[in-house]
Parts: structure tokens; C-alpha cells; sequence
């Protein structure tokens, strides 16, 4: 009896001392890696040069943009020259500063623009800290895309609509009546080339127009391969800019940064003018699509080149200052500085 329990006991030993060795051992160094997975280290830092690159960025090129917007706004809806309505833009900016830069129409422009940037760069550092890459990585997916897009279509709808009321079409009533305070009070044309939207007249007005479904959707899309070709594109493209062109990977960077935006507006601007011409027209009746491509026709030339100049200051030198700060202030951080 004695020996059965002895065997029993050594056979128990035996089989415990087998299950651990085919037990799979983990290494030590494996579990460091995958708890260092995430480098949270300096997180307040880093977003606090994400919003940094991206206010300085927006002061930079806002007031521009916000000009050439406006140019635009009244080229489709009213005929206005470009270049004269940025002239007077300008000279309201220089005689009253405080009044431009608290203006309604500048404060939408520099919070599409600075909203915009600063999602890219939280995006960028959400991105290398999940993946434990350096601090100043740059991430070109899926999910930068779809981020900046959501953002920057969401307040660049708003800020469309609003410019398209306050620089758009005017009902009959409010044109005659604004037509009727120029003629008897000359001031009024100076006040009405500011950036403000004059005062409503005392007289009564027509309806306001409303922005239709049509109109939104040209303007998502119109919004869509801008930021597309804004800060996805150009981290592609760039190592196959010729060397002839830029010799460095910087040089390379800053054209492809450059050009992209740029050349998407020959795509964009018939969306853009077709949105604003859905609002500006609106027939009881309805309108022929023949006259719409009419009007396309006649503003496309200057208006792509208009937003050219728009896009190129937003995304171009924005862009490239946005990036570039970033990417040093990161690389300080990193090193401790």
C-alpha cells in the first residue's frame, strides 16, 4: 500500500514538471516592448507645439485669404473686378486694422484655416505616439484624411454660407435700398468695401435666400480633394518631384506642398461656382443648365486663378510654415531642449 501511494506521488511530480516545460515561456523583453508600445513621454509639449505651428500658421496667411474670398464671393454673385474689390479690401485693412482683424468674416477665416491645421498635427501626433515613432513623424492615411476633412468641410460650410449672405446676391428691396443710401450719402460706399457687411437699411426687406442641399454638397465635395490634395498628396509625391527641381528632401517637400493644392483648383473651382450660382439664381421658375454653364464658363478663368491665390497662401505657405514649425519644435522637445 505503502509503495502504490509512493508511486502515485513520483508519477504526479513527473506529469507537473512536464505540463511546465511544454508551457510556452514569454521572454521578459517581449512584455517591456509591448507595454513601451505607446510614447507618451513630453505629451503636453507636443500638443503644445500642434497648436502653436497652427496659430502661427493661420495669422500668417488669414488676412489674405479672407481678402481673396471675398473677391471671389462678389466676382459670382455680383460682377464685381477681383482686383478691384482686393484693393479696397486691402486699403479698409490699413486704415482700420481693429476693425479687420475683429471682423466676422477674418474670425470664420482664421478658425477654417487654424481648426484645419491643427487637426493634421494632432492626427501626426496621435500617430507616433501609438506607434512609438519619433515626435516630429508625418502620417499620410486614411485617418488624416477623413479627420481634416470632417473638420475643415464642417466650419467651411458655415463660413460659406455666412460669406455668401453677406457678400451674395441681395434681394430686389435691399438692393434698391442700398442703392438708394449711396446715391444720397457718398460715405456709404467706403463703409460698404470693409469686410464688415453693411447695416441692414431701415426699409423692409425681401426673404433671405436659403442655401440649397445642391449647393452644401458642391461645396463638401469642393472641400473634399482640397484637403485631399493638401496634406495627403504631397507626402507621396514629393520623393518623385526631379532632382533637377529641388536637390534635397526639403526642396522637394515644399514644392509638392506648393503645387498640389494648387493644381486641384483647375478640378474645384467649377464646383465651387456652380454652388455659389445655385444660391445667387433662384428662379421661381427654375434656370436652364445651358445659362448655369454660362456663368461657369465666364468666371472660371479668373476665379481658378483667385483661388489659386487663395489656396496656395493657405495650404502652400501655411502649409509648409505649419510643417516646418512643427518639425522643429518637435526635434527641440525631443532632445530636451
Amino acid at each position: 500500500m505503502s509503495m502504490n501511494r509512493h508511486a502515485v506521488a513520483q508519477d504526479t511530480i513527473f506529469t507537473m514538471a512536464t505540463i511546465k516545460q511544454e508551457q510556452p515561456v514569454v521572454p521578459e523583453a517581449s512584455t517591456r516592448a509591448t507595454a513601451s508600445t505607446w510614447n507618451t513621454k513630453d505629451m503636453g509639449k507636443r500638443l503644445g507645439v500642434d497648436v502653436a505651428s497652427a496659430a502661427t500658421a493661420g495669422a500668417l496667411t488669414c488676412p489674405l485669404i479672407t481678402i481673396i474670398d471675398r473677391a471671389i464671393m462678389e466676382k459670382a454673385s455680383k460682377g464685381f473686378p477681383i482686383g478691384q474689390t482686393i484693393r479696397n479690401c486691402l486699403g479698409s485693412m490699413v486704415a482700420r486694422p481693429s476693425g479687420f482683424f475683429f471682423s466676422t468674416p477674418f474670425l470664420l477665416i482664421y478658425t477654417l484655416y487654424t481648426s484645419t491645421y491643427l487637426t493634421a498635427n494632432a492626427i501626426d501626433t496621435l500617430r507616433s505616439t501609438t506607434h512609438n515613432q519619433p515626435y516630429n513623424a508625418i502620417d499620410t492615411g486614411l485617418p488624416k484624411f477623413f479627420a481634416t476633412t470632417i473638420v475643415n468641410m464642417t466650419i467651411c460650410v458655415y463660413k460659406d454660407a455666412r460669406f455668401a449672405k453677406m457678400f451674395g446676391a441681395s434681394p430686389p428691396s435691399e438692393s434698391l435700398a442700398r442703392t438708394s443710401t449711396m446715391n444720397t450719402n457718398p460715405g456709404a460706399w467706403k463703409y460698404s468695401s470693409a469686410l464688415r457687411a453693411p447695416c441692414p437699411p431701415s426699409t423692409p426687406i425681401a426673404p433671405t435666400l436659403q442655401i440649397p442641399k445642391v449647393s452644401y454638397g458642391l461645396f463638401c465635395l469642393r472641400d473634399s480633394i482640397t484637403i485631399w490634395a493638401s496634406f495627403n498628396i504631397p507626402a507621396l509625391i514629393a520623393p518623385s518631384v526631379p532632382d533637377f527641381l529641388a536637390s534635397s528632401p526639403t526642396m522637394k517637400s515644399s514644392i509638392a506642398q506648393f503645387a498640389c493644392p494648387a493644381a486641384m483648383q483647375f478640378a474645384s473651382t467649377p464646383m465651387h461656382l456652380l454652388g455659389l450660382d445655385l444660391y445667387n439664381r433662384q428662379p421661381a421658375g427654375g434656370m436652364h443648365w445651358t445659362e448655369r454653364a454660362a456663368r461657369i464658363r465666364r468666371d472660371y478663368v479668373p476665379s481658378c486663378f483667385a483661388r489659386m491665390g487663395k489656396i496656395v497662401p493657405a495650404y502652400g505657405i501655411g502649409g509648409v510654415v505649419n510643417v516646418r514649425m512643427r518639425d522643429s519644435l518637435m526635434k527641440r522637445v525631443e532632445r530636451g531642449e
